[in-house]
């Protein structure tokens, strides 16, 4: 099973959007093996954006992730990445395609809700970073794992 990073950002908590962006991610049959409701420090934001550093835009995304709390999810399944992704839209919710989390309740880029991993190796990393050890729930199945995973 892969697993992926998700964070509700800040502009996702304050309009009260995360029981509904959560709520997606459990109906499309992800299933969560952490979470947890946090102010992200510039420390944790600026090793998050790493990859980002050089960028113009940089600062903007550090400040932006510090402003208010988050909450941040360790999701796992069958093609985990793809799925959430496939789940968020696009980057630009203007392009987001109408079912998704930014195609449905997103309007600007910098206000997009919601980050997740973009890919299997990213997703390792990232969950590494947002959670210690011992902090992820590992080795859990719900009664209904059978109707959405083939080899359970």
């Amino acid at each position: 099973m892969e697993r992926t990073l998700i964070i509700v950002k800040p502009d996702g908590v304050q309009r009260g959007l995360t029981g509904e962006i959560i709520r997606r991610f459990e109906q499309r049959g992800l299933r969560i093996v952490g979470m947890k409701f946090m102010q992200v420090d510039r420390a944790l934001a600026e090793a998050h954006y790493a990859v980002h550093r050089e960028k113009a835009f940089f600062a903007g995304l550090v400040e932006y992730i510090i402003s208010g709390p988050v909450v941040v999810m360790a999701l796992e399944g069958t093609n985990a990445v793809a799925a959430a992704r496939a789940t968020i839209g696009s980057t630009k919710p203007h392009e987001s395609a109408p079912g998704s989390i930014r195609g449905d309740l997103g309007i600007e880029i910098g206000r997009n809700l919601v980050h997740g991993s973009d890919s299997v190796e990213n997703g390792e990393k990232e969950i590494a970073l947002w959670f210690k050890d011992g902090e992820l729930v590992s080795g859990w199945t719900r009664s209904t794992d059978k109707w959405i995973f083939e080899n359970v």
